[in-house]
């Protein structure tokens, strides 16, 4: 099943980036991770002719190799607030791995907050991994990095968080990203304050924040699915007051309308692009 094939009644969010995969010269290949701080692995080639490609906010951190043979590089990026532009260049090879939305990888030399909305080189985030990367980006068979990353950071996959964090993130995530911080605090028996003061130092963001984030993934993996999902019913399944809300949401955190997207996704041939292994 492909990253954008989940429906909507199910309590996980399969976070995609919609408009790498729209770069994609052919194929985007999928593999999903086997630990849980991971959600999966992928990489594509940019067509020549691909435009600007944009990120948009998953709240996920990605590992993200360029494995040009003239000037490979590494780039540890943290989840955008809104959607902007991607630096992905034509013809260019890139390996990635996607953790889980909130988890925040224990091998990075950084505090969470420092790694929201922002990226940076792999060698100034993790200072002792310059073999480990450069085998990474010189191998040119996708499981064969996988393994390597496997091999070099499992031990090191998630940085520890707090009981209150960890709950708030599975009861947004099983709430579609529709719950606000006083019901996570009833549910939880924490205090709002609490809520907010330990989720912003375990993910680098607010559980207002990452709600959005969720209810946006939602909508996407919802958009590809078979059928003709009115836009005033998504929105309404969502809990967003009404399809003009909703609209105005997704194209800020989208750049597009969601029949625009749509439309898009369909003339892109979504579903042959993507190539779970």
């Amino acid at each position: 099943m492909s990253q954008a094939m989940l429906p909507l009644h199910r309590a996980d969010i399969h976070p995609e980036q919609p408009w790498f995969v729209l770069s994609a010269a052919q194929h985007y290949s999928l593999i999903p991770g086997s630990h849980p701080a991971i959600s999966h692995f992928y990489s594509f080639d940019v067509a020549a002719s691909a435009g600007m490609t944009l990120a948009v906010p998953d709240g996920c951190v990605d590992i993200i190799f360029d494995c040009d043979a003239v000037r490979p590089v590494a780039r540890v990026c943290g989840t955008t607030l809104e959607a902007r532009s991607a630096e992905l260049y034509c013809n260019h090879r890139y390996f990635g791995v996607r953790f889980a939305p909130g988890v925040m990888p224990d091998f990075l030399d950084m505090a969470a907050c420092e790694l929201t909305d922002d990226e940076f080189d792999f060698f100034d985030a993790v200072p002792d991994a310059r073999y480990a990367c450069e085998q990474i980006l010189h191998t040119p068979l996708f499981s064969q990095q996988i393994a390597l990353f496997n091999t070099w950071f499992t031990p090191r996959l998630a940085r520890k968080s707090s009981a209150v964090t960890r709950s708030a993130i599975r009861t947004i995530m099983q709430h579609k990203g529709n719950i606000r911080v006083e019901q996570l605090a009833a549910l939880s028996g924490y205090t709002c304050r609490t809520i907010q003061r330990q989720f912003r130092q375990d993910t680098g963001m607010s559980p207002k924040t990452f709600g959005r984030m969720m209810r946006c993934q939602a909508a996407l993996n919802n958009l590809h699915l078979p059928g003709n999902l009115s836009c005033s019913d998504l929105a309404l399944d969502l809990g967003f007051s009404d399809q003009s809300h909703f609209l105005r949401e997704f194209k800020k955190l989208v750049s597009i309308t969601p029949l625009d997207y749509q439309r898009r996704t369909l003339m892109a041939a979504w579903d042959d692009r993507i190539r779970c292994h």
